[in-house]
């Protein structure tokens, strides 16, 4: 009835939602397996069947988290001797693997430019790294598969080396547990699997149809919106209630409907649509709304575009943007590998219940809150230029703006050249041709596609471009160093499946390599005659990358202006040999048989753009994923783990520990306790962010948990990090405010240190907590405003709950935080409006009281008593009677396991 009753009832009530399924990536995964195979071990111990113990919500489990850098090519990283010794000591020497790199033999095709060696560091940086198994690699000289790389193969040994429990503990948690499903490593990262992979968008159980939506662990779980699934990114405590069977509750938001209209400009990319829309609802205002799009100008996104968009959520603070499935969606789900026969029922389904959108019609949009509406037609494609990234060109006013920079004085845009020099030319002879050099010459030009520009759709632009310009009679002038590096393998692979790399490098734009090249300033030196001519006549030449630096100077030192543009206007530009082009009125060139070639002759249509991208690119990507995931990987595959009904806990691990959540489990509920005479471990100021609270990165070798690991018998080569150990409650409560940044008004510095004031002495948190609980003593944690913002960290609740905190008192909270703090016992109470500990004099060094009636309700005030005679009141931040419930089984892992007995 709320939800029927949406217009009064928004951002009002509370209303539960059942996923259909549940995504985790292993950071998030790991803690949440270790919790279920505790909770089989709780549930044993009292009496209960631990086999009953399993998600009830759909699982799946990508491990994508552990990969770490320890080999690399980047030319940087592998300078010979950087820091003294040895110079000829190979890299594998610092691995315990002892991998030898390996020459790569060239096939021997003619026009060969060197060997293809994935061993050698002094060439082409970088250019194989990162590579998934079973898609081919291809030599950047010959385009033809090569042996994996070793840089690759030498990652993938130490990642399942180093990581060799937890991968273990994994293997044992697909074995015992139903309804959970584990990616191994080396298949993909979490959100491209949920997307390519696991997303059913219409799920067919026991000939019962309904929805496909997601909740994850993962901040880019909102991808799967593009595909018509709802789904969003929730903490990792509530995604463990909802694996348990319990639903997601949230406040019933308001749904912003965006209309979008209009056609884009026929050079705009499908980057320039993606950001203008994020910019637009950026300033609509839809934070911690729904979003969902509709009207005519939907069908010109392919699902690419609109993966992208809803992935950009967090950019302009939606909690979604829902695109329904629609015809585009489900010709994309036929390029996919989709059942032919699924497609039909998928179809007639979403008919039947109006969940399907209607390409030909607007007629019957659903009711929103609020309407957005996004007009396509205005957005225009832009450079950046000439001196800085932020200094935006519409591209139809790149002819008056570069020559307006030539008027200004020297600064960030202008060049300051005499009215009369403006039109200087400089002949050159170059490769037996004369050529003349003008203001706004182009002298190089680089398709870059990382960063920004690794969307398929705009490197397949440049191809199509490219393609049309060489058959149309057109070509790049010689003199211009034109290059063409892909951020990976996997471009270069598309760009040859899709037939459009010869005509790139008819055009000059040959594969150079696979790293950071001319955005850094690793350009090969300009023809030396070329380089004279622009001194003799200082003439501003020009470079234009699809890259992200432009800086003057950055390029080569006598290339004075530097523009940013998508891969097919470099190529543009590369053809018209000058920026002081109106590509609608002046031509590129003059083609075959002496026909002027304007741009719009040879610019790719959106729908040739998503027919190529479909049949070309996505198959592909498909069909590689779709092996990989049947197959598993050899290392996998033959990775050994146990098969019991209980998780055989090694008391020696690092990394996998029972840990303590479920020690006090009981049949029937508790009525809060009050706390007494508790300390203050903790007094921080605003904005204190989950990674303050339980930091995910390095484990600082002076750490409390760096102690614990040494006297394991463990070097500070084999700590690893917080991430990796989430699996191990010893090491994350040790953890637990260790961020070096951490700013406690105790200490007065930022310092992971605290106070305990029985003693006085200066302690790591942790140390001083471990004193307040062997003498008894409650400990609670005065904050600011914001507490708990960033990521939804479950061992930032966690943590402290292990330190044992009992609650929270702070000015305002991250919602998701609050949550997380009740979902696992800890009672997240707020001071009055306009209240905090500075008005009401409190120190922090004081003890604290707070009393708890023997029935809670909602928002409710309770009194809170000092040591030293002060009382104040502060709210209970418990929203609705389930948080109250799961308040007092002591949270919602207790409370679920209860359920089992």
């Amino acid at each position: 009835m709320n939800i029927l009753d949406w217009k009064t009832k928004q951002n009002n009530v509370e209303v539960p939602f059942c996923p259909a399924r549940v995504v985790l990536q292993d950071f998030t995964g790991i803690p949440a397996m270790v919790d279920f195979a505790a909770m089989r071990e709780a549930v044993r111990n009292a009496g209960g069947d631990p086999v009953k113990v399993n998600p009830a919500c759909p699982t799946d489990l990508t491990v994508d988290h552990s990969l770490q850098i320890d080999f690399s090519k980047c030319a940087i990283q592998n300078a010979p001797n950087p820091g003294g010794g040895d110079s000829q000591k190979p890299m594998a020497k610092l691995s315990p693997l002892k991998a030898q790199p390996r020459k790569l033999p060239c096939r021997g095709q003619t026009g060969c430019k060197g060997p293809c060696s994935a061993g050698d560091s002094s060439r082409n940086s970088g250019q194989f790294s990162a590579q998934i198994e079973n898609t081919p690699i291809l030599c950047p000289f010959h385009l033809q598969p090569v042996p994996e790389p070793e840089t690759v193969l030498k990652n993938q040994e130490m990642e399942f080396g180093r990581n060799r429990e937890r991968l273990q503990f994994f293997k044992w948690s697909s074995k015992v547990f139903k309804n959970i499903s584990i990616i191994p490593p080396e298949t993909g990262m979490a959100h491209q699997v949920n997307l390519e992979y696991l997303s059913r968008v219409v799920f067919e159980v026991k000939d019962f149809l309904y929805p496909d939506s997601v909740v994850g662990t993962d901040s880019h779980t909102t991808m799967v919106n593009g595909l018509g699934i709802l789904g969003w990114g929730v903490g990792g405590i509530e995604t463990e209630a909802v694996m348990l069977g319990m639903p997601v509750t949230l406040t019933l938001p308001e749904v912003v409907g965006c209309e979008l209209n209009g056609t884009a400009s026929p050079l705009a990319t499908s980057i320039d649509i993606v950001l203008s829309i994020t910019k637009q609802l950026r300033q609509a205002d839809v934070a911690g709304k729904f979003v969902e799009f509709f009207g005519n100008g939907v069908s010109q996104l392919s699902v690419a575009d609109r993966t992208t968009i809803a992935n950009m959520c967090p950019e302009y603070g939606a909690i979604l943007s829902f695109f329904p499935v629609d015809n585009v969606t489900l010709k994309h789900l036929k390029h996919t590998g989709f059942d032919k026969v699924k497609l039909e029922v998928m179809e007639a389904y979403l008919k039947a219940v109006k969940l399907f959108r209607n390409d030909e019609s607007s007629s019957g949009e659903p009711e929103y809150s609020q309407i957005v509406q996004i007009s396509l037609s205005s957005i225009i494609p832009y450079v950046s230029g000439p001196k800085r990234s932020q200094d935006r060109v519409a591209v139809n006013n790149m002819k008056s703006d570069f020559e307006a920079c030539l008027n200004e004085k020297s600064g960030v845009k202008g060049f300051q050249i005499a009215a009369e020099k403006q039109n200087d030319v400089v002949p050159v002879q170059y490769e037996g041709n004369e050529y003349k050099l003008s203001h706004g010459c182009i002298v190089i030009a680089a398709v870059i596609s990382c960063t920004n520009n690794c969307n398929p759709s705009v490197m397949l632009a440049a191809g199509l471009l490219a393609k049309k310009a060489v058959e149309a009679g057109l070509a790049v002038k010689p003199y211009i160093r034109t290059s063409l590096s892909p951020g990976s393998g996997m471009v270069t692979h598309y760009l040859s499946s899709s037939g459009v790399l010869p005509y790139l490098s008819k055009l000059g734009f040959e594969v150079v390599g696979y790293g950071c090249s001319t955005c850094v300033g690793n350009t090969a030196p300009l023809p030396e005659a070329i380089r004279n001519a622009i001194k003799q006549g200082d003439i501003v030449a020009c470079g234009i990358l699809s890259g992200t630096k432009n800086f003057e100077g950055r390029l080569c030192d006598c290339v004075r202006a530097n523009y940013l543009a998508s891969p097919p206007l470099v190529v543009a530009y590369a053809i018209a040999g000058t920026v002081r082009i109106d590509f609608e009125t002046e031509p590129l060139g003059v083609g075959i048989n002496g026909k002027s070639i304007y741009l719009r002759d040879i610019w790719p249509t959106r729908k040739e753009l998503h027919t190529v991208e479909e049949e070309c690119v996505i198959s592909s990507m498909f069909k590689e994923l779709k092996e990989k995931m049947e197959k598993g990987n050899k290392r996998w595959n033959l990775l050994e783990a146990p098969e019991s009904t209980l998780f055989p806990w090694d008391l020696k691990s690092t990394y996998i520990r029972c840990p303590s959540f479920f020690d006090k489990l009981a049949k029937e509920p508790v009525s809060p306790h009050p706390i007494e005479n508790a300390h203050v471990l903790l007094y921080l100021g605003d904005s204190v962010t989950t990674d303050h609270i339980s930091p995910a990165g390095s484990i600082a070798r002076s750490s409390a948990a760096a102690k614990y690991l040494t006297n394991k018998g463990l070097t500070p080569r084999e700590f690893n990090s917080y991430g990796a150990r989430r699996g191990n409650d010893a090491v994350m409560t040790r953890g637990t405010f260790a961020n070096i940044k951490l700013l406690n008004k105790f200490i007065g510095k930022p310092a992971p240190k605290t106070i305990h004031f029985p003693s006085g002495q200066t302690l790591d948190v942790f140390e001083a907590a471990e004193l307040y609980q062997k003498e008894g003593i409650p400990v609670i944690i005065l904050a600011g405003k914001k507490y708990g913002l960033g990521s939804s960290r479950d061992w930032a609740a966690k943590g402290p709950f292990l330190l044992g905190v009992k609650a929270v008192l702070a000015e305002s909270y991250e919602k998701v935080h609050k949550s997380q703090l009740i979902g696992i016992g800890i009672a997240p109470l707020q001071f009055l409006p306009g209240e905090n500990p500075t008005t009401l004099g409190l120190t922090g060094r004081e003890q604290f009281s707070i009393l708890f009636p023997q029935e809670l309700s909602p928002g409710m005030t309770l009194d809170v008593k000092t040591s030293t005679g002060k009382v104040f009141s502060a709210i209970a931040l418990f929203e609705n009677d389930m948080e109250i419930t799961l308040y007092k089984y002591g949270g919602s892992l207790n409370f679920v396991a209860r359920r089992f007995l």
